[in-house]
């Protein structure tokens, strides 16, 4: 998708802090942390949300999700981290690509 900044940030049409990247996915750090470590973990694929999610998006699905661990790590999380992803209006996505935050490197409120 042209306009997606994610996209953008995918194909380093777009500044960002990369920290980790290979053939499906791209991770950098957000703008905006809401934690000391605050990683966003994007396909390289233009998926709107997890809702969006199609039957050939499982190998992509099962990479990110094993991916998580190692990016949290490589980034020093080593006493644990939250995952979230938010999905459409009612789960408060701002940016219409599928993303997962990585949170840590503090004491995180509880939810």
């Amino acid at each position: 998708m042209t306009g997606c900044i994610f996209c953008r940030i995918a194909r380093h049409e777009a500044p960002a802090c990369i920290l980790y990247e290979d053939e499906l996915i791209v991770a950098f750090r957000d703008r905006a942390p809401k934690a000391p470590v605050h990683l966003l973990v994007v396909p390289r694929k233009h998926v709107c949300n997890l809702a969006d999610l199609q039957r050939q998006d499982q190998s992509l699905i099962a990479h990110i999700m094993m991916k998580l661990p190692q990016i949290a790590r490589l980034s020093g999380l080593e006493n644990g981290f939250r995952t979230v992803t938010n999905t459409g209006p009612g789960g408060r996505q701002e940016v219409y690509h599928l993303h997962f935050h990585i949170l840590g490197g503090g004491t995180l409120p509880a939810i």
